[in-house]
Formats: C-alpha cells, sequence, structure tokens
C-alpha cells in the first residue's frame, strides 16, 4: 500500500469522540504526531488511554472526528495493509507455543502470534532479527525458548518483534508492565536507543507512572476522564499542575538527569 511521503505528520486525531452504548468514552480529543517524535500517553485507569492506543493502531474507529494514520484517513484505507506499518509492543503477548526469541521475533514479518505453517524466513530476514538481537543486547539468547524468558527479556523481544518490519509508527502499550527495577531501566535504555538507530521513527508510550517515562520522550499527551488535559511538549505537559489536574490528586513532578518521579504532594492536600 503506498504511503503519502509528503507530510511529517504521522498521526492525526482531529475532535476525537467515542461511545460504547450509552457511555461517552472520548471527548474531543485532538493530538498530531510527526516523525521523529516521541509521546508519552498518561492519565490515570479508566482515563481513556487504551482507546487512544486503539485508534493510534487503526484497531477502534472514532464514533465522531477524523483519525488519520500514516497519511491515511480511517474509514477510507484497507486496515490490514495499514497495520503492517504499524509496531506494536504488548507485554500481554498471547503466545502459547515455546518458540525461540529468533522466532518470536521473526513473527514481526509475518504479523502473526504463532509462526505460521510451512513459512520460512528468507536469509535477509534471518539476518536482520539477528542484527535487532545484538542492537537490543539480546544476541545470547537468540536460542532460548519464550517460557524459560524473564518478563523483562520477554519486553525487549516484543520491541525487537516490532520494530523487524520496519514501521514508521511504533506503539507500546504500558510495556514496563510486571518487571522489576532492572528489568525495567533495560527495557527503557532499549527504548532510548531509537531515538539514535532509527531518527524517523515516532513512538507513542502508554503509561500511568511517570518513573516508566524513557528519557527521550519528547512529547506527552495527558488525558483525564476522557479529555484532554494537557498535550505538547514533554516539559511543558508533565508538571505538578497538569499531572494534578489529571489524576484529581495533588501531585508533586520532578525532573532529573532526563526522568520523571511524582509523589503525593501531601502539603498541597492539606491546603485544600
Amino acid at each position: 500500500m503506498p504511503t503519502p511521503q509528503t507530510s511529517r505528520e504521522v498521526l492525526e486525531l482531529r475532535d476525537v469522540t467515542l461511545r460504547r452504548g450509552d457511555k461517552q468514552i472520548l471527548h474531543d480529543v485532538s493530538v498530531t504526531i510527526r516523525a521523529g517524535e516521541h509521546w508519552a500517553l498518561l492519565g490515570p485507569n479508566g482515563a481513556g488511554k487504551s482507546t487512544v492506543l486503539g485508534l493510534c493502531g487503526a484497531v477502534t474507529h472514532p464514533t465522531t472526528g477524523v483519525v488519520r494514520v500514516l497519511g491515511h484517513q480511517l474509514g477510507r484505507v484497507e486496515l490490514a495493509a495499514l497495520r503492517r506499518e504499524i509496531g506494536h509492543v504488548d507485554p500481554r503477548h498471547r503466545l502459547r507455543s515455546p518458540l525461540t526469541v529468533r522466532e518470536v521475533v521473526l513473527t514481526g514479518i509475518t504479523g502473526s502470534i504463532e509462526v505460521p505453517p510451512r513459512w520460512e524466513p528468507s536469509r535477509d530476514q534471518l539476518a536482520a532479527a539477528d542484527a535487532l538481537l545484538a542492537t537490543i543486547g539480546m544476541s545470547a539468547l537468540a536460542g532460548d525458548r519464550w517460557p524459560t524468558l524473564s518478563q523483562g527479556e520477554r519486553g525487549r523481544t516484543l520491541i525487537a518483534r516490532a520494530l523487524l518490519p520496519g514501521p514508521r509508527l511504533l506503539l507500546l502499550d504500558e510495556p514496563s508492565t510486571g518487571l522489576d527495577v532492572a528489568a525495567r531501566e533495560q527495557l527503557l535504555e532499549t527504548i532510548e536507543t531509537l531515538q539514535q538507530t532509527r531518527p524517523r521513527l515516532a513512538s507513542v508510550l502508554v503509561t500511568h507512572h511517570l518513573e516508566e517515562l524513557p528519557a527521550t520522550t519528547t512529547h506527552a499527551l495527558l488525558i483525564g476522564r476522557g479529555r484532554v488535559v494537557a498535550a505538547g511538549p514533554a516539559d511543558d505537559v508533565v508538571t505538578s499542575e497538569h499531572v494534578g489536574a489529571a489524576f484529581e490528586h495533588p501531585i508533586r513532578v520532578t525532573r532529573q538527569d532526563g526522568r520523571w518521579a511524582a509523589r503525593a504532594d501531601r502539603m498541597a492536600a492539606v491546603s485544600r
């Protein structure tokens, strides 16, 4: 499927609403993401983050408004072809078979959970998979089986899987879920390398923990109760005021060495 290359815009949501039955999930959400930008999608549980990510991944359609992904408007494009240009990292990967790390990465080519029957990767595809595993420090584990991997090793494997087809947009759905501190830091280091190794790649990372944001985060979309609280450059959005408004609780946000942290602002809570 030919993809328009005339604009740096990778993703646009314009005045998007979404309803399920009688409940409105999203209210007039607008955001534009461009090539090379790395966005954080932040908000409390139930804020609508997963719904927004579904729109970004061409999985969910809006009730009203316009969603354009990679230059194509949802509702006017063949979805299967579009989704092949989007990498998706979901730690809840539903793999049942004891595939090796290399085999899991190669399923990024087929877009399937399991290796399709009678499918064989080409020599170039094998080389590309091995090169990605080397980039993320997983070469020594290429032959290890999925059930034997730690959660952190699985997360890094899934990033390589998502990157193998060469997507223009990478979606990371709470990739640090279930990780201990060391595994989380290894995963974030892997994500941070993308700014150098794939400078045109745009990404959206969903989380509700500021400590899980890579230092390379350039922009943020902060939502609460299905509405945009703030959107734009990360330094302008990820602030005590905006985060507190989205989470409906006084929060003190700090940043050190490029990484964010948040804790309850007890003084502000007492003065309320």
